[in-house]
């Protein structure tokens, strides 16, 4: 069955930088998009980027653009998500999801996801 866990969150200064895992199983994630979003506390998850399968395209919401990069290491089948220059509105659970990669990010579009790991940037 396919599973996505998430890994790596933590507490963080605002300025600090933080990278988190997402570990696939049942898939092999290079031949499918893998995308990252965020809920913070009584908002909508949005999206933060996203991979495109094997050719390794990206994209990225405007607000994270220039400080987060998205990346892939098909030996450990994991995609990770660095966040540098972390900002105190970055704080929110943090999950990976398998779907459909574009600009727009639409969190509809994941049909598997995995249960989040919590960054909180202090300021």
């Amino acid at each position: 069955q396919v599973q996505l866990v998430e890994s790596g969150g933590g507490l963080v200064q605002s300025g600090g930088s933080l990278r988190i895992s997402c570990a696939a199983s049942g898939i092999t994630s290079a031949y499918y998009a893998i995308g990252w979003f965020r809920q913070a506390p009584g908002k909508e998850r949005e999206g933060v980027s996203c991979i495109s399968s094997s050719d390794g395209r990206a994209y990225y919401a405007d607000s994270v653009k220039g400080r987060f990069t998205i990346s892939r290491d098909n030996a450990k089948n994991t995609v990770y998500l660095q966040m540098n220059s972390l900002k105190p509105e970055d704080t929110a659970i943090y999950y990976c999801a398998k779907g459909d990669c574009s600009p727009t990010l639409t969190p509809i579009f994941y049909y598997y996801w995995g249960q989040g790991t919590q960054v909180t940037v202090s300021s």
